[in-house]
């Protein structure tokens, strides 16, 4: 049996292994080429709006790519972004995409306390272009876009969202106790 020490040393060296991958997966999407991405129309309570617009007056954009109110996972990831978004909005712009219509959003925003921008893709068309709709279901995650000084948009990078991902803190917290957090599910 290992000394209390020496497993401590192995979680400080595992640790310090997952910040240096950390650090050279963030490289490695900031050398990929942004992609163009086409327009898109979204749906929100103020009517019909598109991609573009939803940049408002910034030059950056991240879309959580949402299930909808009927994943407790997505919504948890979503609670978690309620302290973040003033950090956010210090650099970009946010909002929250899923396939619920507009007014359903709204409720389940309010009940939730959710103060950011939440736009419908009821035709799944942006969600399935940004790879995020299966013929069967949407799936979580992100993508970070840009918008150029002709007003182009591009997306620079994106990722899945996934229990035990960076996205949420709970599943690291909840790891400090025993290490089985991924045993844990949200509810609603």
């Amino acid at each position: 049996m290992q000394s209390p020490l020496a497993d401590r040393d192995e979680v400080t060296r595992l640790e310090d292994q997952i910040a240096q991958l950390k650090t050279e997966l963030a490289a490695a999407r900031a050398a990929l080429p942004p992609e163009p991405v086409e327009e898109h129309t979204l749906e929100t309570l103020d009517g019909s709006t598109t991609l573009a617009d939803l940049f408002g007056d910034r030059d950056k954009l991240l879309v959580v790519h949402n299930m909808g109110r009927t994943c407790p996972y997505c919504t948890l990831w979503a609670d978690g972004f309620i302290g973040l978004l003033p950090h956010f909005e210090t650099r970009s712009g946010f909002v929250s995409v899923s396939p619920d219509d507009p007014t359903s959003q709204a409720e389940f925003a309010a009940s939730r306390g959710w103060p950011f921008r939440m736009a419908s893709d009821p035709s799944h068309s942006f969600t399935k272009a940004m790879g995020y709709r299966t013929d069967e279901y949407v799936l979580p995650g992100v993508s970070a876009f840009v918008k150029d000084e002709e007003g182009r948009v591009f997306r620079t990078a994106h990722t899945a969202f996934g229990p035990g991902d960076d996205f949420s803190a709970v599943w690291h917290l909840f790891d400090l106790f025993d290490g089985v957090a991924l045993g844990w599910s949200p509810r609603l």
